[in-house]
């Protein structure tokens, strides 16, 4: 087994407990779910928020995504004027065999505009899997 760090982001549409918590699992059920991964498989959660997420802690979203036994963490992300706002971000350090070339980073709506030319696996925003 080898442990991978797995990135991905959503965009919530207001400050709200539930939308943040609502938009966090989605996102980590679409990681999982592209990566084929038991909640088994999962070491740890690292979350962060954009300075304007103040409602809810994103990891509180790894309960209902089946992970709550997991570690996790949150941390306010850097408030950069041009950031992209109300934004969620994620990694998930999990053990699999698959090798580093096949993680799938999962950017959802607005979000794919934070994917960089590292990513090999982006793909433009309508595309049905992982960008969306």
């Amino acid at each position: 087994m080898t442990l991978r760090a797995i990135r991905g982001a959503t965009q919530v549409d207001t400050d709200d407990a539930v939308s943040v918590v609502d938009a966090t699992r989605d996102l980590l059920i679409a990681v999982l779910a592209d990566n084929r991964l038991e909640p088994a498989d999962v070491v740890f959660l690292l979350f962060t928020a954009t300075p304007d997420i103040v409602s809810a802690f994103p990891a509180a979203a790894a309960g209902p995504a089946g992970l709550g036994d997991v570690p996790r963490l949150c941390a306010v992300e850097m408030d950069v004027e041009w950031g992209l706002p109300r934004t969620v971000r994620l990694v998930v350090f999990a053990e699999g065999d698959r090798p580093r070339s096949d993680v799938r980073h999962v950017y959802l709506g607005a979000t794919s505009t934070l994917v960089t030319d590292r990513d090999p696996h982006h793909e433009p925003a309508d595309t049905p899997s992982r960008v969306d």
